[in-house]
């Protein structure tokens, strides 16, 4: 049906019908709704003109819906469903469906944590995860592919159209294979690190590695270490590492949400070594009741927790 013949179905003709398949008789149904009995009975007698179909056997008592009239009756059901929504809507309800893009660390923890939030507090709001890379996050958000998005402030989002605010800041580790001599050390420094090969985050033809916090945390100590790989995949990085191909250096949440069987997290000495997590959204829109409302959610998750410093960090057996 197209909008030009929706204004044949007139919504009291189908509340009658409704309330007569739910209480039986039309005198029932005219008490629910304050009704006369006549009046329901020539609304549903208008509708079944209008399908060209008996809705309602009236030659028994109680009446009974024909096989057409139990036909339609889910979708007339649905109609007033939708119409009570559209009241609470009206109302003040906060109602829709907020699309989230997250990084895979944070669609791991997050994502879960928000769908649950909101269930409590605005059930009629519905989340939708759109998981991807950081910097196809940015872009997404930026084009209007997602609503909302959480992503570390780095790599920059190349809008002036999108804001943030920040949600945590979690530290870098370093990542090593469970039989390494440094794999039990409480603290390890960057240069430590440096001096072995890296696989860091990032990709290696994306042009943005270097904006990565690893990246970030080298070059503002003037270390050079060799790059042996990048990945965005904490369970990608932790195989690398696994497979003695170099010592990880990433954001805590990824390893914590991985499986870190046969590695040792160990965190890094000296201040600034982190990832700073934010909420973005766009800006010079009218705000969303609904997307407002993820956004407080967001606020009142409690952030990730560390091992560490106030006890030693996780250390796993080595693989077999």
């Amino acid at each position: 049906m197209d909008l030009s013949s929706a204004h044949h179905y007139r919504i009291d003709w189908i509340a009658s019908f409704v309330a007569v398949a739910r209480h039986g008789s039309f005198s029932a149904a005219a008490r629910t709704l304050y009704r006369s009995q006549p009046r329901v009975s020539s609304h549903v007698a208008a509708l079944e003109r209008l399908v060209g179909r008996r809705l309602v056997d009236r030659s028994v008592q109680p009446a009974i819906l024909t096989p057409e009239g139990r036909g339609l009756l889910p979708h007339a059901e649905e109609i007033i469903r939708r119409l009570d929504l559209l009241a609470e809507t009206a109302a003040g309800t906060v109602c829709g469906t907020v699309r989230l893009g997250c990084y895979p660390s944070v669609a791991a923890y997050l994502y879960p944590r928000a769908v649950r939030a909101l269930r409590d507090t605005h059930p009629q709001v519905r989340l939708v995860l759109h998981e991807g890379p950081s910097l196809e996050i940015g872009e997404q958000l930026a084009d209007g592919g997602v609503d909302l998005a959480v992503r570390p402030l780095h790599p920059l989002v190349n809008s002036d159209r999108v804001t943030s605010e920040v949600l945590w800041r979690e530290p870098l580790v370093a990542v090593f294979r469970a039989d390494h001599p440094l794999a039990r050390e409480p603290e390890v420094t960057l240069a430590q690190a440096a001096r072995l090969p890296v696989i860091s985050i990032g990709e290696s033809d994306d042009g943005h590695s270097r904006q990565y916090e690893t990246n970030l945390a080298f070059a503002n100590h003037g270390l050079h270490p060799v790059i042996s790989e990048r990945t965005n995949q904490p369970q990608t990085l932790i195989s690398l590492v696994r497979h003695g191909l170099g010592v990880g250096i990433t954001n805590a949440l990824a390893m914590t949400t991985a499986n870190t069987d046969g590695v040792c997290l160990v965190p890094l000495a000296g201040a600034g070594f982190e990832r700073v997590v934010a909420a973005w959204w766009r800006l010079g829109e009218g705000v969303s009741p609904a997307v407002e409302a993820v956004r407080d959610s967001l606020r009142r998750l409690a952030p990730p927790a560390w091992p560490w410093p106030d006890s030693a960090p996780p250390s796993m057996p080595a693989a077999v």
